[in-house]
């Protein structure tokens, strides 16, 4: 197996731990279990609303964050990173494999309950379909994003997890809806302009333009990938020193 490989495979094995994975898992079954409830009770369902509040504003940078920060994070608390770090791996290959193994972990927790929930509410007709996947593709890239940033942010602070939760709350939570230009720096915002963009569902919310939200998103990430690279380099000299 490659380096890459076994960064790869250690890495899941570290996030898969039994605590973590049970609360993501909880947490992408909530809206499964929202569906359910509106079906029970007889409610009128609004799939792009609840896709929407739920998985895009909700589950989605929820799980990133728990996911993310503990990429590089946990490692680098419980004193293991440093044995990855004295192994002759560029730098630039354990940002991409963790980066990587965050962004794919995100999409596998997130889109199939949003594909179950979709199918619950709206059942299989094209237009749902057409909304359900157009959904999908919006959290692979702001899912990708959402855990790029956290996956740096864990690289960076041992309080990673605090600055995240700042950063969704209250940045895209409360500022990203008060202040026009802060929509700009809103990984949410460019998703929802994704989403729009592949659904025809107007968000009345400050989404971004679907042109500048592929920019936004792909910014992100481009950005993860050289700061977390410096930042192994500059923990590299750190810990020798």
């Amino acid at each position: 197996m490659s380096a890459m490989g076994t960064i790869i495979v250690v890495t899941l094995r570290g996030l898969l731990g039994r605590r973590r994975a049970i609360l993501m898992v909880l947490l992408a079954a909530l809206p499964i279990l929202v569906a359910l409830l509106i079906r029970v009770g007889g409610g009128r369902p609004d799939a792009p609303e609840i896709l929407d509040t739920l998985v895009i504003r909700t589950v989605l940078p929820l799980i990133a964050l728990i996911v993310g920060t503990a990429a590089i994070g946990s490692e680098v608390e419980d004193g293991t990173f440093v044995f990855l770090l004295v192994k002759p791996i560029a730098r630039w290959r354990i940002a991409i494999a963790k980066l990587t193994v965050a962004s794919g972990l995100t999409a596998v927790l997130v889109v199939p309950p949003m594909l179950i929930t979709a199918a619950l509410i709206g059942g299989f007709a094209a237009d749902s379909v057409a909304v359900a996947v157009g959904f999908a593709v919006a959290a692979i890239a702001g899912g990708a994003a959402y855990a790029c940033a956290f996956t740096t942010l864990g690289a960076l602070t041992s309080r990673a997890l605090i600055v995240g939760l700042a950063y969704t709350l209250l940045w895209e939570g409360v500022l990203a809806g008060l202040l026009e230009g802060t929509r700009f720096l809103s990984i949410r915002q460019a998703t929802l302009g994704v989403a729009g963009s592949l659904t025809g569902v107007d968000f009345r919310r400050g989404a971004l333009d679907p042109a500048i939200a592929v920019v936004v998103l792909g910014v992100v990430i481009a950005g993860s990938v050289v700061l977390t690279t410096y930042l192994l380099r500059r923990f590299q000299v750190r810990s020798s020193d």
